[in-house]
């Protein structure tokens, strides 16, 4: 597959294992990205503050300043570049804990060269998709009874109020709304949204919908918006699209 488009990507590897770094900043080159490489969490931190990325690659196991605190900062500060995490198996609360902090995926180590090249592309491809939304202002707000879903603008509003979502949840939230009353199984949810279907990753899909509904839902343990369909998947009710 080539580069998700002409522009050439600025991808910050943080890293401390160097043979790692050196395998994911070869393989980048496949897509002609433009990568820098640093091992050390407190100058992860700076880069990502200071200058404007594409995507950061991040490990979570760090010296100096853990990925996950990275990630927290960076969050905070209103930053929206998206992040990929490298985990280990055995780190599943790392896991959850960096998707709730705002990391867009991750993939667990050891990994397939291929598999990270194809998150890399399927994040790259999502940015892609967003900066050229707009050229059809009709098509870009969708009202959801008191929620605005405002896709030129990546926006959320529920009752006038904003709604902070991260990258994944607001693109999750966007795909329901846009179609309403469907039946969709994680493995398609992954597909569609993530841009990739990989099996043993369903729970991802899990997660960022109990994060959506705890923003989204008056009350997350009896949603209206983002219903459970047993033995299936999720479905956006259709009483609430408009």
């Amino acid at each position: 597959m080539s580069d998700p488009s002409p522009h050439r990507w600025n991808i910050l590897i943080v890293e401390d294992e160097e043979d790692i770094a050196a395998l994911v900043a070869l393989h980048l080159q496949d897509i002609d990205a433009r990568t820098r490489h640093v091992n050390r969490g407190d100058t992860a931190l700076e880069l990502a503050l200071e200058q404007a990325w594409d995507l950061i690659i991040l490990d979570l196991r760090l010296p100096g300043i853990g990925g996950l605190e990275i990630c927290r900062r960076i969050r905070e500060k209103g930053i929206q570049t998206p992040v990929l995490m490298l985990t280990s198996k055995s780190t599943e609360l790392d896991r959850v804990l960096g998707l709730e902090l705002g990391a867009d995926d991750y993939v667990t180590k050891p990994f397939s060269p291929l598999e990270l090249v194809a998150r890399v592309k399927a994040i790259l491809r999502r940015v892609s998709a967003s900066a050229s939304v707009g050229t059809e202002p009709e098509q870009s707000t969708v009202r959801c009874g008191a929620m605005v879903v405002d896709a030129r603008r990546r926006e959320v509003t529920l009752n006038d109020n904003a709604v902070e979502l991260t990258s994944r949840e607001f693109d999750l939230l966007e795909y329901f709304v846009r179609h309403p009353g469907q039946v969709f199984r994680r493995s398609e949810l992954l597909d569609k949204v993530w841009g990739y279907g990989h099996e043993g990753y369903e729970h991802t899909v899990n997660s960022h919908i109990n994060r959506l509904r705890a923003k989204i839902e008056a009350d997350p343990a009896n949603p209206q918006h983002i219903l459970t369909v047993w033995g299936v998947g999720y479905k956006f009710c259709e009483h609430q699209a408009a």
